[in-house]
Parts: structure tokens; C-alpha cells; sequence
């Protein structure tokens, strides 16, 4: 596995370290804690514990490096330049029903530009990690999207609307509308593990609106040094950190772009 940066080898130990008590929590998952954080999403006393122990680890090293993290919020604001981005299980809903797919996810960002990425599912075992520049990896086999050709041949998959989405119709619309364009569409509920299934090519397309950037930042250079295309559109300048993202392999790319931007969708 060619890692050679400080942060990647930083991500990878933090990320292995919280993994541990993250197993042991999904092996008892019955006795969690749990809070309400929001209409349909939930918060667990495991999402907090495997939290602290990314961010304990991630400032030994760099102190004064921003984090943007799902619970804790932002933290170092001042510091423009270095960023940690956090996702300490992506799939939160999955873990608390006993749904093995899941992940923590990390990315680190430099001057607005994403350097690096871990996505890692502690109970497959299944660590996705790139550089920028080094390429893109599955554990310690080098990893590249799919090569399909037509999107109506290609295995879509997106995550849908939360409960307190004030766009529903916008998304199930749209998703209507892909269905009738590709070969099927599967939700998984993990946006990190979608976007790392398409950079290994089980899936050759995702896309997904109002999504948090904390569930997307590794996923974005692990999916662009597996040959993948990234494209976010109709962005609101009032909440920087949600986006809508579309991502592919190269060849479907322009025709699944079409689908959800160029045509008839309001």
C-alpha cells in the first residue's frame, strides 16, 4: 500500500485505535445509550466514544488543526489551512439496528483541497484509503472504478431523503426518473461506503442531495484516484457544509449528469 504522507498514516492509526471499541459495541448493541439528535437520526453513546478517540489521537499530533465533525461541531476555526473531517460511524442508523454497514470516515483537507482519505468498516475489514496522487485502495489491493459503458446498463445508489427533509418530492422525483433510465438502484445507508463502493466498481454511479460534507470528504479523493468523476450541483451558499453530490466512472458520467441536472427536475 504506497501511504507515505504523515496524515494518512495518522488517519489509519486513529481509525484502528477507535475501531476496536466500535466492534465491541456492535457486538452489544442491545445495551447502547441512545439519544435523540434529530427527527430519524440518532446518536449513539458508541458514535460519541469512537468520536473522542478520533480526535484525541488526530490533535497529539496537530493540536491546532481544524476539525469539522458530525457530533463535536467545528473546532480550531481559526485554522483555515489544515482540516480533519470526520464522520465517526456513517451509517449511524445501520449500527443501531445491527446492520454491518457502516464506517468511520476521515479526510483530510489542505487549502481547500481534499490531500487524503480513510473510509474503513471495522467489522467486514474493509479500509479504503488514498492520497493524492498515490492512487486509490481496497485494504492492500489497488482499486479502480467500473467500466461500464451505458447508463442504462449501470447499478446506481443513493441514500434518499431524511425524515425532516423539506425537499422530499424533489428527491423521490428524481429518483423515479433514474429508475426509468438505469439497470436498478440500491440504498445502502452509508454515504461513505457508496462512494467507496463506486471507486472499486461494485456500483458505477451515486448521487444524493443534502448531504453533510463530513460523509462525503475521504470518499471524494478515494473515488478521484480510482478514476472516478465528482460533480456537486445546485449549491446553497446558506449551508456550506451540505451538498449534492453526483459521482461515477468516466464513461457513464456525463449521461447521469444529464438525468439529474440538464433536464426537467424542480
Amino acid at each position: 500500500m504506497r501511504l507515505n504522507s504523515p496524515q494518512i498514516n495518522l488517519i489509519i492509526k486513529a481509525c484502528m485505535k477507535a475501531s476496536r471499541s466500535l466492534i465491541r459495541d456492535f457486538g452489544e448493541i442491545e445495551n447502547l445509550q441512545v439519544s435523540t439528535k434529530g427527527p430519524g437520526d440518532f446518536v449513539s453513546s458508541a458514535d460519541k466514544r469512537t468520536e473522542k478517540i478520533l480526535i484525541d489521537e488526530l490533535q497529539k499530533a496537530h493540536p491546532d488543526y481544524c476539525i469539522i465533525s458530525e457530533e463535536a461541531g467545528i473546532l480550531n476555526k481559526s485554522n483555515k489551512s489544515n482540516k480533519w473531517i470526520i464522520d465517526p460511524i456513517d451509517g449511524t442508523m445501520n449500527f443501531l439496528n445491527g446492520v454491518p454497514q457502516f464506517a468511520i470516515s476521515i479526510g483530510y483537507e489542505e487549502n481547500d483541497d481534499i490531500k487524503c482519505g480513510v473510509i474503513f468498516n471495522p467489522i467486514m475489514n474493509e479500509m479504503f484509503t488514498a492520497e493524492k496522487g498515490g492512487g486509490a485502495y481496497l485494504n492492500n489491493s489497488r482499486i479502480r472504478v467500473s467500466n461500464k459503458k451505458k447508463i442504462n446498463e449501470s447499478l446506481i445508489v443513493t441514500g434518499g431523503p431524511k425524515q425532516a427533509s423539506k425537499i422530499k418530492d424533489k428527491i423521490f422525483s428524481e429518483y423515479i426518473k433514474v429508475s426509468h433510465q438505469v439497470s436498478n438502484i440500491r440504498k445502502f445507508g452509508s454515504a461513505a461506503l457508496d462512494i467507496a463502493y463506486v471507486a472499486c466498481g461494485r456500483f458505477d454511479g451515486y448521487w444524493q442531495r443534502e448531504i453533510n460534507i463530513w460523509d462525503i470528504a475521504a470518499g471524494i479523493i478515494i473515488l478521484k484516484e480510482a478514476g472516478g468523476f465528482i460533480d456537486f450541483f445546485d449549491e446553497d451558499i446558506h449551508f456550506p457544509l451540505k451538498k449534492n453530490i453526483i459521482a461515477s466512472n468516466a464513461n457513464i458520467h456525463e449521461g447521469f449528469k444529464d438525468l439529474l441536472i440538464k433536464k426537467d427536475i424542480e
